[in-house]
């Protein structure tokens, strides 16, 4: 009998062209539109960008239904596969992205950057380093017959800490970089964009269950919803690259500079987190998903993030949409591998 060959999902395998599309559409938006583009970046309230946090909210929302917190009781049967991925991803990516980001925009880039723009840059990255994926690693751990249930462990314990952890870590590691951090603004987009779609997905998710069922909810509702979400990730790069457009067209070597340090960081935190599953004798359906969790990011929240702290032209809102630029490929090139080392 033949295998079936797995293949990742028509809109999620070519999310990269899509993001570049954006970049050609949002450039081109911003020259027709000008000055215009500035009634959009003024809709504001409390710091946070109207337009671009609904569009947010809209990507996040539909990832947040997938999560299912009642699985968590199944921790204790494997505890060191969960260890892994959350050393990994809290005490590990964090710090090394700092560090990747501090060498190349502070030290390698001094050529090309200007000083006083190395730190926002920097925190772009480090904004990307404390977010750690939460919905395309299903993929990804799909692509690499990770155990679907474990998976499920890993990214819901995952966004119980980023409840808790997101807002200290990123103050701790702006700190490095001499900006002025806004807990209002952080604490309130960690509200906007993760407590308040968490807590509707988790609701949504419990009352169309016991309403319609399980079957009907996980092969009909949200294969129905996943087109929003896309969609909203789509629009909202289209007008960050309007408002960007200027800076790229000046420099337009700097989407390269950014994504250098992106990429060196998730082959570094992939070899980290598999070798140290190996080592740990994690069978392969564990071991690849922890990896995959550490290396991917959660770009909707730190893009969303970036944009509520130093808002829609800064270099910091730059950086996290390179993040999206890079994963997709970085990230099959990874699945690639992980198939390629199977044990």
């Amino acid at each position: 009998m033949n295998e079936v060959k797995k293949q990742i999902p028509f809109f999620e395998r070519y999310l990269s062209l899509w993001v570049v599309l954006c970049i050609a559409v949002g450039i081109g938006i911003g020259q027709i539109s000008g000055e215009r583009m500035q009634f959009l970046a003024d809709l504001e309230i409390y710091n946070v960008n109207i337009p671009i946090a609904i569009l947010i909210w809209l990507m996040i929302y539909p990832m947040m239904l997938q999560i299912d917190f009642s699985s968590i009781k199944n921790v204790g049967k494997a505890p060191k596969g969960l260890i892994l991925t959350l050393v990994v991803n809290w005490l590990i990516k964090p710090f090394t992205m700092a560090l990747f980001a501090w060498i190349f925009f502070e030290h390698l880039y001094s050529a090309w950057i200007e000083p006083e723009l190395a730190g926002e840059y920097i925190a772009g990255a480090i904004l990307l380093g404390v977010a750690p994926c939460t919905a395309m690693v299903f993929v990804w751990s799909y692509l690499t017959d990770g155990d679907p249930n474990y998976t499920l462990v890993q990214v819901s314990i995952n966004d119980l800490i980023i409840l808790v952890a997101f807002v200290p870590l990123v103050g701790l590691l702006l700190g490095i970089t001499d900006i002025t951090i806004p807990y209002n603004t952080l604490v309130a987009s960690v509200l906007i964009f993760v407590v308040i779609p968490l807590v509707a997905g988790v609701i949504t998710n419990k009352i169309l269950v016991k309403k319609y069922g399980e079957e009907w909810f996980k092969t009909t509702f949200l294969p129905r919803l996943k087109p929003m979400s896309i969609l909203a990730l789509l629009l909202t790069l289209v007008l960050l690259f309007a408002f960007q457009g200027t800076n790229i067209l000046n420099n337009p070597l700097i989407i390269l500079l950014i994504a250098v340090p992106l990429i060196i960081q998730s082959y570094f935190i992939f070899f980290i987190t598999w070798f140290g599953g190996k080592k740990l004798k994690l069978p392969h359906a564990i071991c690849s998903p922890a990896a995959m969790i550490g290396t991917s990011n959660f770009f909707e929240l730190a893009v969303a993030v970036a944009i509520a702290l130093f808002g829609l032209q800064s270099p910091a809102a730059l950086v996290t949409v390179v993040g999206v630029l890079v994963e997709v490929p970085v990230m099959l090139s990874l699945v690639a591998l992980a198939n390629k080392w199977r044990y």
